[in-house]
């Protein structure tokens, strides 16, 4: 084990990558970062980062601000579910902790949207605490060293997985072996292409002596996508203005803002509206992927009919509420010209 460590360490010094989240033992900032990087590539989240900490020096500042800022801020990373529970997660941290975080890993799992990963995340990186961080890097780079086809999504590889991670980890220096084995799955033990061939470990690999390392690791098969149709309808009952509504259901998107929906069960469904529709506007359609759900998503200039429902707003205001990425992308394709100003 001390081998391992001492060649993930080594080559951690060598290559890690200069990221600010790594220079801080500031528990609310290293919490920032990780629920931003969940789902989410560190080329992009890194601008969403500078942003949080700017606007929200503080979990106070977070705490304290209107939802809504906080999702306008997290426009275009997606899965705003992440976003509703960093607000609310602060809110608790400031009313239950006067704005402390718990320096437990079992107090910190008592926070909202903070689960096994995170707390440990933050237990190690931020106080030193001997706990194993599981992410995808680590899940990989653990089913290589050990050469096991578990799958990592099922309950027993959890747990094996789990063993695992807390037999290799550096209990003197969590924090710094955490990072390194996480830098080293994302830069070295890669999904495609791993750079076996000048590993640090590949002694010590059973999938490089077996080499099995292009089938590890396995994953059980994901829940099958649904496909949604979607028409977003732009009415402007008077000039310079335009309807809005708020999704509040248990959906994708919920508490984001949007153009009047309509929904359809299937692309024929949707075809023959649009054609019955006759818009003297329609937009091309867009494809919008989700981790279970593929949106096929138009949108079309609808006349007011004097009953429809909805939030007015100012053209000029619009970009003051938060949206999804799918009709962010429209609104960049098409701008306001579309619309009667």
């Amino acid at each position: 084990m001390k081998q391992i460590q001492g060649e993930l360490s080594n080559w951690y010094q060598v290559h890690k990558r200069d990221l600010p989240w790594r220079e801080t033992k500031n528990p609310y900032f290293i919490w920032l970062s990780e629920i931003i990087l969940q789902q989410t590539r560190v080329e992009q989240g890194m601008s969403y980062y500078y942003t949080f900490i700017h606007a929200f020096p503080t979990v106070f500042d977070l705490a304290q601000t209107d939802e809504q800022v906080v999702l306008n801020l997290w426009q275009g990373l997606g899965y705003y579910s992440r976003a509703r529970n960093l607000h609310r997660t602060a809110k608790q941290i400031v009313e239950e902790f006067d704005g402390n975080f718990p320096d437990s890993y079992e107090g910190l799992l008592k926070l909202k949207g903070i689960g096994p990963y995170t707390a440990a995340a933050i237990a190690s990186f931020a106080f030193d605490l001997p706990h194993a961080v599981l992410d995808g890097n680590v899940f990989r780079v653990l089913s290589r060293l050990y050469n096991w086809s578990v799958p990592i999504n099922s309950t027993q590889g959890k747990k094996d997985f789990e063993k695992f991670s807390n037999e290799l980890l550096d209990k003197e220096n969590p924090g710094l072996y955490n990072q390194a084995m996480m830098e080293f799955g994302a830069l070295h033990c890669k999904p495609t292409q791993p750079l076996c061939d000048e590993c640090p470990l590949s002694i010590y690999c059973g999938a490089f002596n077996e080499k099995t390392s292009g089938a590890l690791p396995v994953k059980l098969k994901k829940q099958g996508v649904r496909k949604r149709y979607f028409v977003f309808e732009l009415i402007q009952p008077k000039q310079g203005w335009i309807l809005l509504e708020k999704r509040n259901e248990k959906d994708i998107w919920q508490h984001l803002y949007q153009f009047p929906l309509k929904e359809f069960t299937s692309q024929e469904e949707k075809d023959l509206y649009l054609a019955q529709k006759n818009s003297a506007f329609q937009s091309k359609e867009y494809k919008h992927i989700l981790s279970h759900q593929h949106l096929f998503c138009s949108f079309i200039a609808v006349n007011p009919s004097g009953n429809d429902e909805g939030e007015l707003v100012k053209l000029t205001d619009l970009d003051q509420y938060p949206i999804p990425r799918a009709i962010d992308r429209f609104l960049e394709d098409y701008g306001h010209d579309i619309f009667r100003s």
